[in-house]
């Protein structure tokens, strides 16, 4: 995908599929590290409080995000599979409580590689 966004045969997303996709069904979607499904499926948590990024330009009005920021909300990336493909993308920032369970999000299983793999 690099600079281009994604289209269908990268990921489940856009309301095609309304639940998350087996893991690997999109291979042509997977990173250059080989990560599969970074976008897609279901917006994954993070740890991060939401807040703006040195820079950071509220997208696309300012109600939007700005009036957010704080510990209380925590930051979810990547879409999910009933996000539109404009933002669907690991770099877009979304947020919620993290005690809400009616938004489409989940989180990621994950692990340091090992020595021999790094």
């Amino acid at each position: 995908m690099g600079r281009r966004g994604p289209e269908e045969r990268h990921a489940n997303l856009g309301q095609r599929h309304l639940s998350p996709a087996p893991a690997g069904a999109y291979p042509e979607g997977a990173s250059p590290a080989g990560v599969h499904q970074l976008i897609g499926d279901v917006w994954e948590w993070t740890s991060s409080d939401f807040g703006g990024y040195p820079g950071f330009a509220p997208f696309p009005y300012r109600e939007y995000s700005e009036v957010f920021f704080g510990p209380e909300y925590k930051v979810l990336r990547g879409g999910s599979f009933g996000t539109d493909k404009a933002a669907c993308r690991g770099t877009f920032r979304n947020w919620d409580y993290p005690i809400r369970r009616q938004i489409f999000s989940g989180f990621r299983c994950a692990r340091s590689a090992s020595p021999e793999l790094a």
